[in-house]
């Protein structure tokens, strides 16, 4: 896709995105990093905020929209209702059985056979 200026940006997502992952890393750091000093952590969270929100915003003038949670959501359950609603009707018959060959037996059920 080309750049288009007049394509919108999603700037109150990529921040809402940006800060709970803030939250989640800050939390994780904390629990594994107790002994270790959080001002360089700290300061590297910050410093993804404004490097999240550039590569967001170059993505959305691209043309790139990433699909959201409620979005998917609603397609799995259209596609499972669908699925299930349309009964055998909406089933693609059953795939017939390929021919017999010497390696599957020939098509033969006894057991056994000529022995050498």
């Amino acid at each position: 896709m080309a750049w288009d200026a007049s394509r919108p940006v999603p700037w109150r997502r990529l921040t809402r995105e940006w800060l709970v992952y803030v939250l989640i890393m800050t939390v994780i750091f904390t629990i594994f990093f107790r002994d270790d000093s959080f001002v360089g952590i700290i300061a590297g969270l910050l410093i993804s905020g404004p490097l999240y929100l550039a590569f967001g915003y170059v993505l959305a003038k691209l043309g790139y929209q990433r699909r959201s949670y409620r979005e998917v959501r609603s397609e799995t359950r259209g596609r499972a209702a669908a699925g299930s609603g349309g009964g055998a009707s909406a089933a693609a018959p059953p795939r017939p059985r390929p021919a017999p060959t010497k390696r599957t037996g020939g098509g033969s059920t006894r057991p056994g056979g000529r022995r050498r």
